[in-house]
C-alpha cells in the first residue's frame, strides 16, 4: 500500500455524549504523528457544515486545549443531525455528494473520520461506496458514538459507559430521597430517561441495586418489551406495599402491546420524521395515580445524562479516546468504510482487557442492536446477573479533571475557519 499524502478531515454527528470530544482527541493526537497527513481540519456541525465548506483548522488549537478535550462533554467541533437519503430523497442527495467531494478536492482531504452512531455510521458507508465509485483516493473510517449502545458489532459504544453511570448514581441519590420520606401512604417516583427503540441506558440503572432487591430502581420499563398498563399497576401496588415505596426507571420509547409509543407527541416531528418524546412519565403518573391513587412524582434527566462528564467513567472516556486512535491508524494502514469497533477480553483474574478491531461499515449501518431477552427477568421489569456481568466493567473508574473556583473546568476550541475555495453551496 503506498502512502497516501494530504489532509485530514474529522467531524462530530448526533447527540452529544460526556466522552465524544475524548475520541476526537484521539483522532487529532494521533494524525498528528503522521508526516502523511499535512493539515488536520475538522468539520463545524457534522455533515451539513461541510457541506457548507465551513471547516475548522486544528493546528491552530493549543495542544493544552486538545488534550483537555478528553474530559470536556457535548461536540467541540459541533454537531447535526444531517441525512443525505438516497431512498427519500436521491436528487438531494446526489447533489449533496457533489457538492461534497468538491470540498475534498478543494482542501485535498485525503482522510476522513466521521464520529458518530447508526446514521453517521450509514452516511461514512456512503462516502466510502462513493469515492470508490468515482475513483476519489479517500480512506474512511467510523468512529462510533452513542448512548443508546445500539450500534452492532462492537462490545459497547463509547458514551453509553458513561450516561449509565450517572444514570445509576442519580437512581440511587433519589431513592435515598424518596425512602427517606416513605410513610405508610406510600409513594412513586417515575425517572424517565433517554432510549427510544433500545433500552440500553434504562437497563444500566440497575446497577444502583447493589444486588440487593429492596434497593431501587423496583421497576425498569424497557422499550424491546410490550407496555401491560395492568400487569404494571399490580408491580407497582406489590411493591409499595413491601418498601412503602416504588422507583419506577423508564425508557422513553416505551410501547404498548399495539406497538405505539406510550409518550410520543405525534403532532411535533423530530429531524428524522419521528414524533417528539417526553412524556412516558408522565403518562405513567397519571396511571398510577389515577388507579392506585398512589402520589406519584416524575423525574426526566433529558440532557444532563448526556452531558454529565463529571460523572463520566474512565473506561467508557480511554476506550473513547483509543477508537480515534486506532480510526487514524487504521486509514494510515490503508483501510477504508470501517468503523472502530471495542472488543473485551475476560482475563483469567476475571478483569477485563480492552482493545479495538474494524467492522464494515456495511454490517453497521442503520442496523439497531438490542437488549438480548435472556439478559431480561421472566416478569420483564428487571435486568438479570447476565446484563451486570456486562454492564458493571462500563463504569469503573474516575475522569479526573481540573476544578476552577469549584466548577469543573472545561475547554473550547478557538475554531479558525479554513479559507473557503468554492462558491456557496446551492441550498
Amino acid at each position: 500500500m503506498s502512502e497516501l499524502v494530504g489532509n485530514l478531515l474529522v467531524a462530530q454527528s448526533g447527540g452529544p455524549t460526556s466522552v465524544i470530544n475524548a475520541s476526537l482527541a484521539g483522532v487529532i493526537q494521533e494524525a498528528g504523528r503522521h508526516e502523511c497527513i499535512e493539515e488536520i481540519y475538522g468539520g463545524a456541525n457534522g455533515i451539513f457544515g461541510i457541506l457548507n465548506e465551513e471547516l475548522i483548522d486544528i493546528n491552530d488549537e493549543r495542544a493544552r486545549t486538545i488534550e483537555g478535550l478528553r474530559h470536556t462533554p457535548a461536540a467541540a467541533l459541533g454537531t447535526c443531525r444531517y441525512k443525505i437519503d438516497f431512498k427519500k430523497k436521491p436528487e438531494k442527495a446526489a447533489q449533496d455528494m457533489d457538492r461534497l467531494f468538491e470540498v475534498f478536492q478543494a482542501h485535498n482531504i485525503r482522510y476522513f473520520a466521521y464520529i458518530g452512531g447508526n446514521d453517521s455510521q450509514d452516511t461514512s458507508h456512503k462516502i466510502h461506496e462513493e469515492a470508490r465509485k468515482r475513483g476519489y483516493e479517500l480512506r474512511v473510517i467510523g468512529v462510533p458514538k452513542t448512548i443508546d449502545n445500539d450500534l452492532p458489532h462492537t462490545d459497547n459504544c463509547p458514551g453509553y459507559g458513561s450516561v449509565i453511570k450517572y444514570n445509576a448514581t442519580t437512581v440511587m441519590e433519589v431513592g435515598f430521597d424518596v425512602g427517606s420520606m416513605a410513610t405508610d401512604d406510600g409513594s412513586c417516583c417515575i425517572i424517565e430517561v433517554m432510549g427510544r427503540s433500545a433500552g440500553w441506558i434504562a437497563a444500566g440503572t440497575v446497577l444502583a441495586k447493589r444486588g440487593n432487591p429492596a434497593n431501587p430502581p423496583h421497576i425498569i420499563l424497557l422499550p424491546e418489551l410490550p407496555f401491560e398498563p395492568e400487569k404494571f399497576l399490580a408491580k407497582v401496588k406489590e411493591t409499595v406495599a413491601a418498601y412503602k415505596y416504588c422507583v419506577v426507571v423508564v425508557g422513553e420509547g416505551i410501547k404498548d402491546t399495539a406497538g405505539q409509543e406510550v409518550g410520543a407527541d405525534k403532532t411535533r416531528l423530530d429531524s428524522f420524521g419521528h414524533p417528539v418524546l417526553a412524556g412516558a412519565a408522565e403518562e405513567l403518573k397519571e396511571l398510577v395515580q389515577g388507579k392506585l391513587k398512589t402520589k406519584t412524582r416524575t423525574v426526566l434527566l433529558g440532557y444532563t445524562q448526556r452531558a454529565a462528564a463529571h460523572c463520566a467513567s474512565l473506561t467508557d472516556a480511554n476506550n473513547a479516546f483509543a477508537t480515534g486512535e486506532a480510526a487514524v491508524r487504521a486509514a494510515i494502514a490503508g483501510e477504508s468504510g470501517y468503523m472502530v469497533k471495542i472488543v473485551r477480553e475476560i482475563q483469567p483474574d476475571g478483569t477485563v482487557k480492552w482493545s479495538t478491531g474494524l467492522q464494515p461499515l456495511a454490517d453497521i449501518a442503520n442496523v439497531e442492536h438490542f437488549i438480548p431477552r435472556e439478559w431480561i427477568s421472566e416478569d420483564g421489569y428487571m435486568p438479570n446477573e447476565k446484563f451486570v456481568a456486562y454492564a458493571q466493567p462500563l463504569i469503573e473508574g474516575e475522569v479526573r479533571y481540573p476544578i476552577e473556583s469549584g466548577l469543573p473546568k472545561y475547554v473550547v476550541l478557538e475554531k479558525t475557519r479554513v479559507e473557503k475555495k468554492l462558491p456557496p453551496r446551492v441550498a
